[in-house]
């Protein structure tokens, strides 16, 4: 065996990657700036399966579910939403296209410890959880975004299909904007001049544990050492307390506002998703009477 793909199996870890929607999806890998591409950037992940991909140790990046996947005419290969750009299955070093939701890890960082998250600063497409496993050190919490937020975006950040009919994405305020305020730049480019915004703290309600806006570190990143690591999209609640219960997870926060709570839109009954349309709707309205 090359000696280098020894090196790479023996300082791994093994990022399982499920797919619990009902829906294929295609998760897309992306390595950072100064971090060699993955053997494997992108592939096919028909609902209910699962693919381990090996990671090594001192990797950083992120990883995304794209949907509504297809080739056209040509045998070019897109997605609705969060395409990476390759024109394949393969992103080959391109990035999600916002919105999407996204996992960000920065393994073997300082102190020897996994430092990861789940955000929102670019947008939300879909359900996601990511759950450390075996780790010897740091929190070692779950931390992701249960919700189905498509059902409830409000209406400035929504990205219909191509027909009108259905939310498939809900879009960051900045992507909607374009507004400094909302995208921490120019003269709100530090922590003490951005804050969170109406729209933010819409995702922070829902996803307590995520990151909402560009200073969101505080309440959203967290650390394991020499874990491996689950990245579930679309979990079930059910699935996600036993989960959280069989770890005795120790997070201050709650992975998810209950009272937002509910099942995918396309398993929920259209009274259900009324309901979460109002409570969201009651909440920023709720918001915009603050004062600044």
């Amino acid at each position: 065996m090359d000696r280098r793909l020894l090196l790479y199996e023996i300082h791994s870890a093994s990022f399982k990657i499920v797919n619990k929607c009902r829906r294929t999806i295609w998760p897309g890998l992306l390595s950072g700036a100064n971090t060699p591409q993955l053997p494997t950037t992108g592939f096919s992940l028909r609902s209910g399966k699962s693919k381990t991909v090996s990671i090594p140790k001192y990797w950083s990046g992120r990883i995304w579910g794209r949907t509504l996947c297809g080739e056209d005419s040509t045998g070019k290969f897109s997605c609705m939403t969060a395409d990476c750009g390759s024109g394949k299955v393969e992103c080959a070093g391109g990035g999600a296209k916002p919105p999407a939701t996204l996992a960000e890890f920065t393994l073997n960082g300082a102190g020897g410890l996994d430092f990861y998250d789940v955000s929102l600063v670019d947008g939300y497409n879909l359900p996601m959880l990511v759950v450390p496993r075996g780790g010897t050190g740091g929190g070692c919490s779950a931390t992701g975004c249960l919700v189905d937020l498509n059902g409830a975006c409000p209406s400035a950040l929504r990205v219909a299909r191509e027909n009108g009919r259905g939310t498939v994405a809900c879009r960051s305020a900045c992507e909607a904007f374009a507004d400094p305020r909302f995208c921490c730049s120019e003269a709100y480019s530090t922590p003490d001049t951005c804050g969170p915004s109406i729209y933010s703290l819409f995702f922070k309600y829902a996803c307590p544990r995520a990151y909402s806006y560009a200073y969101d570190d505080k309440t959203s990143t967290y650390t394991c050492a020499s874990a491996d690591y689950m990245i579930i999209f679309c979990p079930s609640p059910y699935t996600s307390q036993k989960l959280l219960g069989a770890r005795k997870d120790g997070a201050q926060l709650p992975l998810v506002n209950k009272t937002t709570m509910y099942m995918a839109s396309q398993h929920a009954s259209s009274s259900g998703l009324v309901q979460m349309q109002f409570i969201a709707a009651i909440f920023l309205f709720w918001l915009l009477i603050q004062p600044l």
